[in-house]
Order: structure tokens, then sequence, then C-alpha cells
């Protein structure tokens, strides 16, 4: 059974937490030169791969007791929103055009940028982190890579439109207010509970 109240809380933090990633601006940058869909099926397939090892990462905290549980999730959420607010805006990074423009080519170049790039991200700790914290694997991971899939389908659509209206700053934020505000719920369950 999916939770619609965590799926919505984990796509609304996973989405805050992305789009100042240097991922959107990747996405962006291919949706430029590619054609969308084929840059969409490729970062999304990459996305899906490391909401499943997120998930299955917060699922093995599960084992642990739920006091221990809260304490490392408050922790990470406390580290995850410093890192936010700590975070230097980023640059787009040089993208290499491949030669062939088949949907397998594109995708792959799509693919393989987002999964390394993306690799123990911010964003993928943070999912494993929500796992752990509301035991709920399929509502986790739905909520994550609807979040994610959405930030990619922004940046590679229409980024620069998003961008020119809402400050990156602004966004950077308010994703880090919502991640203290869980850090420190969860510090204060661990402390309670």
């Amino acid at each position: 059974m999916i939770s619609i109240t965590v799926t919505a809380l984990v796509f609304g933090v996973i989405f805050l937490a992305e789009l100042p990633d240097k991922t959107a601006l990747a996405g962006l940058v291919l949706g430029a030169r590619y054609r969308a869909s084929y840059v969409f099926a490729g970062v999304a397939a990459a996305f899906l791969l490391h909401v499943v090892l997120a998930v299955a990462a917060g699922s093995v905290l599960t084992l642990l007791p739920q006091q221990i549980v809260h304490a490392i999730t408050g922790v990470l959420f406390l580290g995850g929103a410093a890192v936010l607010l700590m975070k230097k805006s980023e640059e787009e990074e040089e993208i290499r055009k491949p030669a062939d423009q088949s949907f397998w080519k594109v995708a792959g170049t799509g693919f393989m940028l987002i999964l390394v790039a993306e690799f123990g991200d911010l964003t993928q700790i943070m999912t494993a982190n929500l796992a752990a914290r509301y035991d709920d694997p399929l509502s986790v991971g739905l909520g994550a890579v609807l979040g994610l899939w959405a930030v990619a389908g922004l940046g590679i659509v229409g980024g620069k439109a998003l961008m020119k209206k809402v400050p990156l700053h602004l966004i950077t934020q308010v994703a880090a207010v919502l991640m203290l505000g869980l850090g420190v719920w969860s510090l204060w369950q661990a402390i309670a509970g």
C-alpha cells in the first residue's frame, strides 16, 4: 500500500534538493543539444537505478532499533542541510557530444552522465535516509523517483525559464530548511523515544 503523505513529502524534499544540483544543469545542456525524449529516457533510467539502490540501503537501516535509526537520520538530514547551505553555485560541465544522434547513443550519454554524477550524491543519501526513517520503501521510492524525474524533465525542457523566475539560491534555502526541520524532528524522536 502506497502512502500518499510519505510519497508527497519525499517528492518535495528530493525535488527541492535536486533542483540546484549539477545534474539539473547537465539535463538542461543535453536537452538543448539533443532530442528531449531521448535524453529523458537515459536520465530517467539512471535515476531509477539510483533510487532502487538507495531504498535498498535505507531498508537495511530499518533493521536497527528505532531510536538509533532516528538519531542516524537526524544527523544525516542536518548534514544534508549544512551541505546545501554551504554549497557554492555549480557551473555547467562540458558534456561531450556523441557523433551518432541515435536513441541509444543519446540515451546512453544521459544514462552514463547521471549514473556517474549521482552516485553517492546528496539526494541518493537522502533517499536512503527517508527509506530508513519511514520504513515504507515503495512510497519513498515512488516519491524519490518522481521528484528526480520532475527535475530532469524541467531541466531538459524548461530549466532556463525556471531559473530566470526562481533564484537558485532561494530553491537551495527552501530545501535546506526542509531538511533542517526533518533533522530536528528525527533527533527529537530519538531523544524522546
